[in-house]
């Protein structure tokens, strides 16, 4: 199976965690080499590589001899901007005897929640590997806080892959792959090879362990594949430390737990808004909404509303969720949350008399409406 997925595969999105790339003296650049030449062998061969990788913050505390953890975030943003010149230089050096030119492209959340930049970076990304040169992404830890953070890399990657629609996502990290308990607390863990939907159960044998100088555990990667997969792409957790761990997996050997992309996925837009926009507030909505949304393809319409939460305006990003709490859909809502406690539960027919004036007959109309929910539909 994974040879005939492979097969189909041109271009990948490589994620190296800083676990992987550092060592006991900062930087390892011995693994870091050895990367990069496989890296390179992969781009001989025709493969085109976005790389998305972590390590500045870690570098830039070995440049200053700092042991301990960084605790505030002026610190950790200090650190990443010494580190970050030095990886880059890193990577421009390893990859400079194959002939292989890199770009350094540094991104907030906002980068990609506004749709025009998301756009241009799209495009700006294109033209780079149309080139030939690796695009090498790290978040700008220096002026990232928290409302415009990915939260770790692996989400960043995700995001990433989504954007500019790879055709797989390698995450190489310090574990051989999702087991089925935590393997440092149980001797009889067993690595899970296959992964064909990320499931509630899935999510749960993920733990949220952290490495000593990565923010992302094992449920941040699964949570990633999730996203990932959701839009059509498979994805793979591996060794990254392991010598030739590239190699192995294009050859089609059982490296790593490998999760099969959904069989329906999200069209590039509706991806942005389920899984790159933020949601600034939540609708509760009824069993009929849930099955016109989920099986029908139906806008959601006032009537099929519940309850809502949150602080939103026209055109923002909400989250759907049925009475249970389910996760349904995600969409880019018509009316403030002040203007859907007045409507939720009425007709369309109702809503001018309420408001005073009614703009739309639905409060997310279905084209910008991202299902997300259960039964895999994604629409």
């Amino acid at each position: 199976m994974r040879k005939e997925l492979l097969n189909q595969v041109k271009k990948v999105l490589i994620k190296i965690g800083s676990a992987v790339l550092t060592g006991d003296n900062g930087l390892d650049l011995n693994v870091i080499q050895q990367l990069v030449d496989e890296i390179a062998l992969l781009k001989k061969q025709g493969f085109q590589i976005i790389l998305v990788t972590s390590g500045a913050i870690a570098s830039g505390k070995h440049r200053l001899g700092i042991t301990g953890p960084l605790k505030s975030i002026p610190q950790k943003q200090a650190a990443a901007a010494i580190g970050q010149g030095r990886l880059m230089r890193v990577y421009s050096n390893a990859f400079g005897p194959h002939g292989i030119y890199v770009a350094q492209i540094l991104l907030t959340m906002s980068d990609l929640t506004d749709r025009k930049r998301f756009l241009n970076i799209r495009n700006t990304l294109t033209t780079l590997l149309e080139w030939g040169v690796i695009p090498i992404i790290n978040e700008n830890d220096t002026v990232a806080v928290e409302e415009i953070k990915f939260g770790d890399n692996d989400n960043l990657a995700a995001m990433i892959a989504n954007l500019i629609e790879t055709h797989l996502v390698i995450n190489l990290t310090s574990t051989d792959g999702l087991y089925d308990k935590n393997p440092t607390l149980h001797r009889d863990a067993r690595l899970i090879p296959l992964v064909r939907e990320v499931t509630e159960e899935i999510e749960r044998v993920a733990t949220d362990d952290t490495t000593a100088v990565g923010l992302g555990g094992m449920k941040s990667k699964v949570l990633a594949a999730k996203k990932v997969t959701a839009c059509g792409i498979p994805y793979i957790i591996a060794p990254g430390k392991e010598k030739g761990i590239l190699e192995a997996i294009f050859a089609g050997e059982e490296k790593g737990t490998l999760f099969l992309p959904a069989s329906g996925h999200l069209k590039s837009r509706k991806n942005w808004i389920a899984f790159t926009l933020r949601p600034r507030g939540k609708l509760v909505i009824d069993e009929g909404a849930k099955k016109a949304i989920l099986e029908e393809g139906k806008s959601l319409l006032p009537s099929g509303i519940i309850a809502t939460e949150g602080s939103f305006v026209a055109g923002d990003a909400v989250s759907c969720h049925d009475s249970s709490g389910n996760q349904v859909a995600v969409g880019l809502v018509n009316y403030s949350a002040e203007e859907v406690k007045k409507i939720m539960g009425l007709k369309t027919s109702e809503v001018e008399r309420v408001l005073g004036h009614k703009d739309y007959d639905e409060v997310i109309h279905r084209d910008n409406l991202a299902v997300i929910g259960e039964k895999g539909k994604k629409k």
